[in-house]
């Protein structure tokens, strides 16, 4: 009979699998693989059986990853079975809050404490949050020297924390080191278990914003000096992990890029930013500096520690749009006051020479950016007022398409009698566009296109 409820068990475990959504159904039978270890070595610790360790079950032997997220992770970054452990205990309280409480229970009915499993509980969160001693008693037991090594590897030497995938959190002052909680970046935990992952939302935790477009380079007008500077920053992108690893110039180049890109506003520094994320398949994030800054001393370090540890590894680009902000703040010390402020500079110009990805500063005008910071760009590059040629292409490439001009408009004249940038062209074009829609037609009118242009000049006090 008991044989007999085991099979029905594992059909119905096995249709349920058939039903799951594929993004999952990996995910789930390698937790079920994880809780089975897990109660083996529960079992082994209170002497309810013998010591299993980390041997792999008999059924998840013949199991190879699929191409859902959990597997294309193990196959690309976790092929290891203790790695896979190590990552599925640290996801088990977002899968199963729950999941430790009734498993120790299970093992050891009526146990209220053991001080070997580590775990705290969360403010929120009223289920067993693992921490570093959890991950030993997991993979190394009571074997002092796997015990050692294991903590050797979760203190930063393991893969896995190398890349900040899963990380052990610094624990309370007077507390042993294995007593932080072990954490999966919230990016992963959710792509495991829903298949996808919201960007960050813009907050005090993370100060930034994610940047995204549909435009590709030949949709960008840019100056050829610009353009080709463009390019070269772009070929760091895509080759500068070559160079780095293959090349073997880690330990003769400072990690990561920077760039500033400078020049009047509306020139396409924030849309350059964009396209350059987009070609690349890179995520761009524009930082918010008016989050980051903050008037309370050591808070703006903290916003910017949080915002560079998140991007850590991710292959994001970070852009501090009109960071004169922060380039006007480094001044001679005349007060307390003063030293804060050049605090918060000199901590920005540490994260950005150690972040391992690109980061971009944009200036208003490169004379305002300090010298320190000036000697930390590979790649200065100047966005000028476009010329007659380039701000006739901008008018035409920004014309809707469902739209036409009034017979008698002459763009070249106007690209030539009107000195804009692309965004304030930009801007006319949807001032005049607006009214052709209020008017219920498609024909762009001369008067509008000119009102248009008049409230661009009204804005920086020009006359026409």
């Amino acid at each position: 009979m008991k044989r007999e409820h085991q099979e029905t068990a594992l059909r119905s475990r096995t249709s349920a699998e058939s039903d799951a959504s594929p993004s999952v159904a990996y995910l789930a039978r390698s937790f079920r693989h994880f809780e089975r270890v897990l109660e083996r070595r529960l079992r082994a610790r209170f002497g309810h059986g013998a010591e299993a360790g980390t041997s792999q079950d008999s059924t998840e032997v013949a199991l190879l990853p699929d191409d859902s997220p959990f597997g294309r992770f193990v196959r690309d970054s976790a092929r290891d079975e203790e790695s896979q452990l190590l990552v599925l205990l640290a996801l088990a309280p977002s899968m199963k809050p729950e999941f430790f409480d009734v498993l120790v229970q299970k093992v050891a009915p009526g146990a209220s404490d053991h001080p070997e499993l580590g775990g705290v509980r969360g403010r929120q969160h009223r289920g067993f949050i693992p921490t570093g001693d959890t991950a030993l008693f997991l993979l190394a037991g009571d074997d002092l020297d796997a015990r050692a090594r294991w903590q050797t590897l979760l203190c930063g030497d393991h893969p896995l924390m190398q890349k900040a995938i899963v990380s052990l959190e610094e624990a309370p002052e007077g507390d042993p080191p294995m007593s932080g909680r072990l954490v999966l970046d919230s990016e992963y935990a959710e792509r495991f278990i829903s298949g996808k992952a919201r960007a960050p939302r813009l907050s005090m935790r993370f100060p930034a914003q994610r940047l995204e477009t549909a435009m590709r380079w030949d949709d960008v007008v840019l100056a050829p000096h610009t353009l080709s500077e463009l390019r070269a920053l772009e070929n760091w992108i895509r080759q500068g992990d070559v160079l780095m690893n293959q090349w073997n110039m880690r330990h003769k180049l400072r990690p990561g890029c920077r760039a500033l890109f400078f020049g009047p506003p509306g020139t396409g520094k924030t849309l350059t930013a964009t396209v350059l994320g987009q070609a690349t398949d890179r995520q761009v994030y524009k930082v918010d500096l008016s989050t980051v800054v903050s008037k309370y001393i050591g808070e703006t370090e903290k916003n910017l520690a949080n915002l560079f540890d998140r991007a850590e590894h991710k292959e994001w680009i970070l852009f501090f749009d009109e960071a004169d902000a922060l380039f006007g703040k480094r001044t001679q010390v005349r007060d307390a006051h003063d030293r804060y402020a050049n605090q918060e500079v000199s901590f920005l110009l540490q994260r950005v020479e150690t972040y391992n990805g690109l980061v971009i500063l944009a200036s208003n005008l490169a004379n305002h950016v300090d010298d320190a910071f000036a000697r930390r760009f590979e790649h200065l590059i100047h966005f000028p007022m476009p010329r007659h040629n380039e701000r006739l292409l901008i008018w035409k490439k920004g014309l809707p398409g469902p739209a036409s001009l009034e017979p008698g408009i002459d763009l070249s004249q106007i690209a030539m009698r009107y000195e804009l940038s692309g965004g304030m062209i930009m801007n006319v074009i949807r001032y005049a566009s607006l009214q052709a829609i209020a008017r219920s037609e498609r024909v762009l009118r001369h008067q509008d296109l000119l009102d248009g242009i008049r409230r661009e000049y009204a804005k920086e006090s020009r006359v026409e």
